[in-house]
């Protein structure tokens, strides 16, 4: 037999545990090299560089 509940969970409860299955807005820091958007501790993907360090040439990578 497999595990059932023993009582129903009402539809306020059901609701309220749900609530915290929302996602989280995208957050989003500027480059200093190239003054682009992208995520916090991430390489840039508009020129390449992390913490002002160029760590691979998107020219390259792309042909």
């Amino acid at each position: 037999m497999g595990a059932l509940p023993k009582s129903r969970i009402s539809p306020r409860r059901r609701r309220a545990k749900r609530t915290h299955y929302k996602l989280d807005k995208l957050k989003l820091v500027r480059c200093p090299t190239c003054d682009g958007w992208h995520r916090p501790h991430h390489v840039c993907t508009h020129c390449g560089s992390f913490r002002g360090v160029q760590v691979f040439d998107l020219d390259d990578d792309l042909a």
